[in-house]
């Protein structure tokens, strides 16, 4: 097959078309001949040699597919009601940028009826990690309030609608009016320039002096303590990266006072079991809405499959809204 590998750490143009033998598909796994690849912002990071693959994952970058079965586990497809044929898409530990990808069934989820296969290449990793993320270790009710940090980030994007879709108020930052813009486009109801404007100043002034409920967080460093300023009492962020570094000061008594909550969480690492659970809660609760286009993919740029080096570098300009997908 040809992948997609990293040669040694370094910039997008490590990034190597090559050849290699087929991956098997082992107990429990299926084998995915792919169609299309999303890019991600960890496959950036193991790039540069900062996050380096789980033990047991494949070396080659790669979190989330869409394709179609062409072998695997038949109990375990049985069990998942999948078949050979079947176009699925797939969050994976590793090995997506190939053109064949093994992934476990139990994460594997039906292409959206009506979507085209780079579509549903852009669905695993962020709505595996805002579902899990606001959803359950959150637990934003509808009703709330939530604050998106990065709004147009992919993540960003999936975070608006799924908050919308589920009654939510959903606040941003994003770096620049056009930015601000698409993000409202997408149902956001009040978009922060950081650049231009305070954030914690304008949160408090668009929930009258209270502050959100719910707070995605991608940046830590200094804006822990912001968010603190930010949240409302019982209030709870969530940190799922951290652009900004890993040290923070805050003030701790009004995390007491208020009974703040300040989690985080990685996905990539977690347990199989972990992420079957999120895959049966985004098929019952999730997938509905996308077949009937409530939650629609947001796209920035579809390369060739082989240009993963310019995809990187697009999205370490920061230029994109959305995702950016690679197609075979």
């Amino acid at each position: 097959m040809k992948a997609i590998a990293i040669s040694r750490p370094g910039g997008p143009e490590v990034l190597q078309l090559i050849e290699r033998a087929d991956p098997v598909a082992g107990v429990g796994e299926c084998l995915i001949a792919v169609e299309a690849y999303g890019i991600n912002r960890p496959d950036v990071l193991q790039r540069k040699g900062a996050y380096p693959p789980p033990a047991g994952a494949s070396d080659l970058p790669g979190l989330e597919v869409a394709g179609r079965i062409v072998a695997g586990d038949a109990a375990a497809l049985a069990e998942a009601g999948l078949t050979i044929g079947d176009a699925v898409c797939a969050l994976v530990a590793g090995g997506g940028y190939a053109q064949l990808c093994t992934a476990p069934v139990a994460q594997c989820l039906p292409v959206p009826a009506g979507w085209t296969m780079a579509e549903a290449a852009s669905l695993p990793e962020t709505f595996f990690t805002v579902w899990s993320n606001v959803f359950e270790r959150a637990r934003l009710a509808s009703g709330e309030s939530l604050l998106v940090h990065g709004g147009s980030s992919g993540i960003g994007v999936t975070a608006i609608q799924l908050a919308k879709a589920f009654g939510a108020r959903v606040l941003v930052t994003v770096g620049n009016a056009e930015k601000a813009a698409a993000c409202v486009k997408l149902g956001a109801d009040v978009a922060i320039n950081y650049r231009e404007q305070d954030f914690v100043a304008e949160t408090k002034a668009a929930t009258g002096g209270r502050g959100v409920d719910v707070i995605l967080d991608m940046v830590a460093g200094d804006y822990v303590a912001r968010n603190v300023l930010c949240l409302a009492d019982d209030g709870r962020a969530v940190i799922i990266a951290v652009q900004g570094g890993v040290k923070a000061e805050f003030d701790a008594g009004q995390v007491l006072r208020r009974r703040l909550t300040i989690s985080g969480s990685t996905l990539r690492p977690r347990s199989l079991a972990f992420k079957a659970g999120i895959a049966r809660a985004l098929r019952e609760r999730v997938w509905p809405l996308l077949a009937e286009r409530r939650i629609a993919p947001v796209i920035y740029r579809e390369l060739p499959a082989a240009q993963a080096a310019e995809a990187h570098a697009l999205m370490e300009s920061g230029e994109h809204v959305g995702k950016i997908v690679l197609s075979w």
